[in-house]
């Protein structure tokens, strides 16, 4: 992910504005119930912090169409990063597991930006020590490339092709007060966080 702190008034130039945001998410969801064939099977797990509200809103969207709420929950990966003994100490965000578990079940897990794949490797990693899923899916806002794992994302909201100069910047209205995904040709040098500023 990379994110920036909170501000109500975006910087950059403004590629996903609310309405993209929302039709993004729209088609996201609409294409997971059609890749699974239905939600009876499906847990979503999103991945600190922007991951989350993003989940939520894509089980809302699937909610609507199905007619149940799908099980919700949060991933943290901060214990399985490959970069803790380069950086300051992180704060642990929660894992919140669905009460049914992961076990059998088709994990969508959900983040905002898909970069390196480091963050996904480490989700994979932290989702195998809770359990033993049928499958795991990902999707993403935001795709900006510049892999340095083999990961893709199942589905996706954007491809936004970058250079590793520039910055990506995803807001949304439940932690920034505003939903806007930006693009500026800056990098503050702290280019793999979560939940600011990482490649995932």
């Amino acid at each position: 992910m990379c994110a920036q702190p909170a501000d109500a008034s975006p910087t950059g130039r403004v590629v996903l504005d609310a309405r993209d945001i929302t039709r993004a998410l729209t088609r996201i969801s609409h294409e997971i119930l059609e890749r699974n064939k239905g939600a009876g099977d499906l847990v979503l797990l999103g991945i600190p912090r922007r991951g989350v509200p993003l989940a939520l809103r894509i089980a809302e969207r699937i909610s609507s169409v199905e007619g149940f709420q799908v099980p919700v929950g949060s991933l943290d990966i901060t214990m399985y990063r490959d970069d803790l003994r380069m950086k300051p100490a992180r704060p642990l965000l929660p894992t919140e597991i669905p009460p049914g578990g992961i076990d059998g079940k088709v994990v969508v897990l959900v983040d905002d930006v898909l970069f390196s794949g480091r963050t996904i490797r480490a989700a994979l990693d932290a989702l195998n020590d809770v359990g033993r899923p049928q499958a795991v899916r990902l999707a993403v806002l935001v795709d900006r490339g510049h892999r340095e794992l083999p990961i893709r994302a199942d589905f996706v909201g954007k491809n936004l092709p970058t250079s590793l100069v520039e910055r990506v910047s995803v807001r949304l209205a439940e932690t920034d007060e505003i939903d806007a995904v930006t693009i500026d040709g800056t990098i503050d040098g702290t280019t793999d966080a979560t939940p600011e500023g990482s490649p995932a």
